[in-house]
């Protein structure tokens, strides 16, 4: 086990960080939550695409991923449990959508994988 070996220890900033930790403890549960959920793949590209359409039925992402309908509805189901998305009825249609305040969290990582493909395409 490493010991630390610093000479000097900054009390006054270790209190403040402590602080500052503990005053955002809800922000870094919910972040978590849901960079826990958006960290499985077919759950990252339901969300992706939630972002880019604004809305989808199951059987729409299910023809645009090339998986079954339940599967599908089992990740929605995840992602509406973790509080990430939800649904509108319009008859018997079943319409998911991102809450607005998670998509805040994820539109700097949408941005990424769309400027990640951009840049694969100049070079």
């Amino acid at each position: 086990m490493e010991t630390c070996i610093r000479q000097f220890a900054d009390k006054e900033q270790i209190k403040q960080c402590k602080e500052k930790i503990k005053t955002y403890e809800f922000s870094f549960k919910e972040l978590s939550s849901v960079l826990d959920l958006a960290g499985n793949e077919v759950r990252l590209k339901i969300l992706y695409l939630l972002e880019e359409e604004k809305e989808l039925c199951p059987c729409d992402l299910s023809d645009i991923l090339g998986m079954s309908i339940p599967a599908v509805s089992q990740h929605l189901r995840k992602l509406k449990d973790g509080n990430v998305v939800e649904y509108r009825k319009e008859g018997q249609t079943i319409y998911y959508f991102i809450k607005a305040n998670h998509i805040k969290i994820l539109k700097p990582f949408f941005k990424h994988i769309n400027q990640a493909q951009e840049n694969k395409l100049i070079t």
